[in-house]
Parts: C-alpha cells; sequence; structure tokens
C-alpha cells in the first residue's frame, strides 16, 4: 500500500463522520498517547511480495536525497544470495553516486546476521571497506546469551533466548514496514505484508532515531569482521552486567519515544486528514511493553458486534492474549495461522523439525480453550494453505459492527506470541482510517489472505496427522513453550 501527502498531528477525534468518533473517542482512547500521522492517502495495494522485492529494490536504486537509509534485517537461509546481493549492489551504486550525501544505517541482529557461511555481516563488508565513513552496521545482541549458553549453545538455536526482529525500511521520506526479511524466499513463495508510505518525513524521522537509539547499544561491526562498542556505549551486551545494560537500553529508548510523544502533543491539532498512523514499539526483554499494552486493549475494549480479523505465521498467543480473547472480549474473532505444511520449519533436520506439530499443539489447546467456554462460534480459527508457498503474515483488521470495511489495521514484526512480547524487539504501526479507498483495499489485502485458508475445527484435529504428536514434542511446548 503507498500513501501520500501527510501533517504530523496529535489527534484526539477524526474531524468530521460518525463512524470513527464513538470508537476512537470511547473505545480507543489507549492511543492518545501515541505518535502519529494525520493524512488524506493515495492507496496502492500490492499483489503479494513480488511487489514487495520490487517497491524494495526500486527504493534502494533511486533514493539519492536522504540523510540515512536504516533497516534491520539483511538475511537469507539460502546457501546463495542472488537478490541479496542485488540490494547491496543498489545500496553501493547510490554511495557511489551520491557524492558523499548518502548515510546508510544497518541494523541486524547479531545472531542470525552471523549464522553461517556466508552470512549477513560479511556481506555488508565491502560497502564498509569502500565507505566506511558513510555506512554504519549494527548488531544488536541480546543480553541474556551470556557465560556458557553464548559459548555452548548452538548457533542454529541461540536466537530463541530474543533477537532483533523488527523489519522497517526507510529511504529518503519513505517507510517500508513488513514482517518480511530481505531474502529470497519472501521475494518468492513465503506469504507476508507490507505496507509502503511515502512522503512522511516525520514518520521516517522517528523510526530513523528508533534504529538509532538501537543501534547505540548495539555492537558495531568494523572493516576486519570485528565487532565492538559504540562509542556511546559503556555496557557490554553479554560481558557485562545485564541487568545494567537491560536498564540502560530501555532508558535509552523509553526516553527517545516519551519525548517524541511530549513533541505531538504539544504540536495539537490543525489541519483536516481522514487517516492516522500510531507507530508501536515492544522489547519485552529490556522490560519496556508498550505495543502488548495497546493490543491487549483493543481485545478488551472492541465493541459488540465489531469483528477482529488476527493473522500470525506462528500461534502462540501468550496467556494474557487468550484470556482477553476467550473471557474480556466483546468481539468476535477470525484467527489465521499457517498450516503444518506452510510452517517453514516443514521438514527441518533436528528438533526444529517438530516445530510445526509444536504450532498444532498449540492451536489445539487454545481451540480446547474456546469450547470450555463455549466460544466456539464467536471465535472461529482457520489455516493458510497454499501449495509451495510458507506462511509467515501477521497483523490485525477490526471492523465497527454492521460495516463491511476495516478501519483499522496493525502491520509490522509481531506474531501476537510470547517471543514478541517478552524476548524480541518488535515495531509495528496502527492504521486508523475512515477513508473508502484505503478501507477497500485493506479488505481486499485481508481477503486473498484468508481466500487460502481452510477451518480449524475438532474435525481437523481428530485427522491421523494431527491427532498424535510424539511424546517429545508434547514435552518440548510444556518446557520451550515460552521459546516459540
Amino acid at each position: 500500500m503507498k500513501m501520500k501527502k501527510y501533517i504530523w498531528k496529535w489527534p484526539k477525534r477524526f474531524s468530521g463522520g460518525d463512524l470513527i468518533k464513538i470508537s476512537i473517542k470511547t473505545k480507543m482512547d489507549v492511543f492518545r498517547r501515541l505518535s502519529v500521522i494525520l493524512q488524506k492517502p493515495d492507496v496502492i495495494s500490492p499483489d503479494g511480495d513480488s511487489t514487495f522485492s520490487q517497491e524494495a529494490h526500486k527504493k534502494l536504486k533511486i533514493s539519492q536525497e536522504f540523510d540515512s537509509l536504516g533497516f534491520t534485517w539483511l538475511h537469507t537461509f539460502a546457501p546463495c544470495f542472488p537478490v541479496d546481493g542485488n540490494k547491496v549492489a543498489a545500496i553501493s551504486e547510490n554511495l557511489r553516486a551520491s557524492g558523499d550525501q548518502l548515510k546508510v544505517k544497518v541494523l541486524l541482529d547479531h545472531t542470525r546476521g552471523s549464522r553461517g557461511e556466508p552470512n549477513s555481516r560479511r556481506m555488508l563488508l565491502p560497502l564498509l571497506n569502500k565507505y566506511k565513513d558513510l555506512c554504519q552496521v549494527s548488531l544488536y545482541h541480546t543480553p541474556v546469551l551470556r557465560g556458557l549458553l553464548h559459548r555452548l549453545m548452538p548457533e542454529r538455536y541461540n536466537e530463541v533466548l530474543g533477537l532483533q526482529h523488527m523489519k522497517v525500511y526507510l529511504f529518503d521520506d519513505s517507510l517500508l514496514i513488513s514482517g518480511a526479511n530481505l531474502s529470497n524466499d519472501y521475494f518468492t513463495n513465503r506469504q507476508d505484508r507490507y505496507v509502503l508510505i511515502e512522503d512522511c518525513g516525520p514518520l521516517a524521522d522517528f523510526y530513523d532515531g528508533l534504529v538509532s537509539r538501537v543501534s547505540e547499544f548495539s555492537l558495531q561491526l568494523d572493516q576486519g569482521d570485528q565487532v565492538h562498542l559504540h562509542s556511546s556505549w559503556k555496557y557490554h551486551p553479554y560481558k557485562g552486567k545485564k541487568g545494567e545494560f537491560k536498564s540502560a537500553a530501555k532508558d535509552r529508548v523509553w526516553s527517545y519515544i516519551s519525548s517524541t510523544m511530549t513533541q505531538q502533543q504539544n504540536h495539537g491539532i490543525s489541519g483536516t486528514g481522514d487517516t492516522w498512523i500510531f507507530p508501536l514499539v515492544e522489547m519485552g526483554q529490556l522490560g519496556l511493553h508498550q505495543d502488548s499494552c495497546v493490543t491487549k486493549k483493543m481485545f478488551e475494549t472492541a465493541l459488540p458486534g465489531s469483528i477482529i480479523h488476527l493473522a500470525t505465521g506462528y500461534f502462540n498467543l501468550t496467556q494474557e492474549y487468550t484470556i482477553s480473547i476467550i473471557n474480556h472480549s466483546a468481539a468476535s474473532f477470525n484467527i489465521l495461522m499457517a498450516h503444518p505444511t506452510a510452517n517453514g520449519f516443514l521438514g527441518a533436520q533436528g528438533p526444529a523439525g517438530g516445530i510445526p506439530a509444536a504450532y498444532t499443539l498449540l492451536a489445539s489447546a487454545f481451540f480446547k480453550q474456546q469450547q470450555i467456554s463455549g466460544q466456539e462460534q464467536r471465535i472461529q480459527m482457520a489455516e493458510f494453505q497454499k501449495k509451495g508457498w510458507t506462511y509467515h503474515a501477521k497483523g490485525l483488521w477490526y471492523t465497527l459492527p454492521g460495516q463491511n470495511l476495516p478501519i483499522l489495521t496493525l502491520v509490522g514484526s509481531p506474531n501476537f506470541g510470547n517471543r514478541s512480547v517478552c524476548r524480541d524487539l518488535e515495531t509495528q504501526i496502527a492504521i486508523v482510517t475512515k477513508n473508502p479507498k484505503l478501507q477497500q483495499n485493506l479488505l481486499e489485502e485481508r481477503e486473498r489472505l484468508y481466500a487460502s485458508s481452510t477451518p480449524f475445527t475438532s474435525e481437523t484435529l481428530s485427522q491421523p496427522d494431527r491427532k498424535y504428536a510424539p511424546l517429545w514434542v508434547h514435552m518440548a511446548v510444556r518446557l520451550f513453550r515460552n521459546l516459540l
């Protein structure tokens, strides 16, 4: 989706339009403390991840008038890098042509970005070697992976302790936010979502600042493929004291978010518009919970008769979300998750091969909870299944009672699970709109995803391939659910 012509404002209500006013003013007041954009959008809906690839590559090629570019993940599990190599080449060409006017910031996760040969950090070394004064590569390292765990835990699995999971791509004054990484399968046969917001300088500035703050407490990659602390940071993520690192990192991010909110609040409201955009951040491992508080509040304050479509690639709702949905929400829910054949770990070697069965067990447990509570009619579940495709899309669409078009969507990196809330660094945006064209595009996007789904029911769980999971998978889910 492509949006243009923005005014950065602090909303208290929509100007005109009773349809949205009642929801925002009385039921979604939780958003009032967040930075937002008020705008009149021109929207283009993408057809799929091939469009994501085209937009990302196009932006990397044509962006030549911006102060910085920040994106959070450049990684592939494939042994070769034809698509990612093109992206790096596009950045390199921009740096060459900019005449030292272009600044590039890259924020990766240390564990994923360093895994295997070749890997993301090695791919970016030519940029550092050729443009060391113009290019910054930061590697976030979780403070939990330390000591014996750091030395002994296999690199294939050490990311379960926490990672940098945000997917934000900045070009000029444009923001591309997604749940997708810049790796091959997301450009071919892995289903995900993205939103492109153009000419949104203040929102791009917010995310540039967020990337910069996280980069400050991340390790810095040098030309020799070594890492060191940022010049403004003194707490090592795994060699120093964990508590000191977490406290200082949380303060670095939250002070930035708080100051941004204060600035927006002081601006007041002027101008006209029909759409708001709210950035949401979650860094549970550092003790920062914003996105999860907003999401939980949305579940519990949704109007009776409203509908929430909830999608996640890895179904493992937190206990708080589960209680909110089953016991404290008046909305109807349509939940979309990955079928085992659409799970990216299908056929993996070793313990990872049991992950699809583990998520079936988690979905089964939720399904039984809603049955016990008598909520089968209000809460529907379905699985995405498309031949040759894996499923990674996540997000939410909210539709008011008696309406057909959604007025709100969440899009970004969180999966609404324990990892998203407790372990990983996450961000997404909430888009609230009464623009008919944008609402129609959101509806069509949602319907495309759900068109490839089949109901998840008691009959599903009675099928032989679902009914019996290996005993070790049952035990692993009990012991390690918070890592999934």
